[in-house]
């Protein structure tokens, strides 16, 4: 989706001073069987400008291809649209000295607030009837706090309001639209436990008879 170039300039501004790098816009058809929303784009997604590229967007398209989907039947952003990147001073054996590294992190929760205004106005244009959050980040950013991924993943939360920004751009609301929101493990999570795997593939499963009720409105 291209964004407006106010809509550009008003993140910008609201996120002055931030570690943040480049911007990556959403991807995907309007009016889509699924949104899905995440964390944040990595080096990787910064670079081509694809939302969940490489290691991640590939488990992504697995569980997707489980329910009978593809990348461009979905709408896929996420809370920062920017790459979240620390600082760090680490010694390089090849280089023989120290040096300055620039990874990836996870957002601040002022970055995702500053970040708001994007995925409100993706919202109200996708108008996506079914909202796929994955990870916790993304959870929280739509229901607020409170909720545990480990704890609540595969959940389903249906005719729910979400978060948004209130006519100040200055605190969250809840909206008066109301969405079916799936909790979902991030799909990286798997790299790091790979004993998640079958609890992501029965928690995608599970949002399969919803979009079969969906397209059959």
């Amino acid at each position: 989706m291209k964004y407006p170039n106010d809509l550009i300039s008003k993140v910008k501004q609201r996120s002055r001073g931030m570690k943040l790098e480049g911007i990556n816009e959403g991807a995907g058809p309007k009016s889509p069987a699924l949104m899905i929303v995440g964390e944040a784009p990595g080096r990787k997604e910064i670079q081509s400008h694809i939302p969940f590229h490489g290691s991640s967007g590939k488990e992504l398209m697995k569980s997707l291809a489980l329910i009978g989907l593809k990348r461009s039947d979905v709408y896929i952003t996420s809370v920062v649209r920017s790459r979240p990147y620390a600082i760090k001073k680490v010694f390089s054996k090849r280089e023989n000295k120290e040096v300055i590294k620039y990874p990836n992190r996870k957002p601040t929760k002022k970055e995702i607030f500053a970040h708001a205004p994007f995925l409100d106005y993706e919202i109200k244009h996708v108008k996506p009837k079914l909202i796929v959050a994955v990870g916790g980040t993304a959870i929280k950013r739509l229901l607020g706090p409170g909720h545990s991924i480990s704890q609540e993943h595969g959940k389903v939360v249906k005719n729910t309001s979400i978060l948004q920004l209130n006519d100040k751009e200055d605190d969250y609301v809840w909206s008066k639209q109301k969405y079916t929101v799936f909790f979902q493990y991030h799909p990286a999570a798997v790299f790091y436990n790979r004993k998640l795997a079958n609890d992501i593939k029965e928690d995608w499963l599970s949002i399969k008879p919803y979009l079969h009720k969906e397209a059959k409105k």
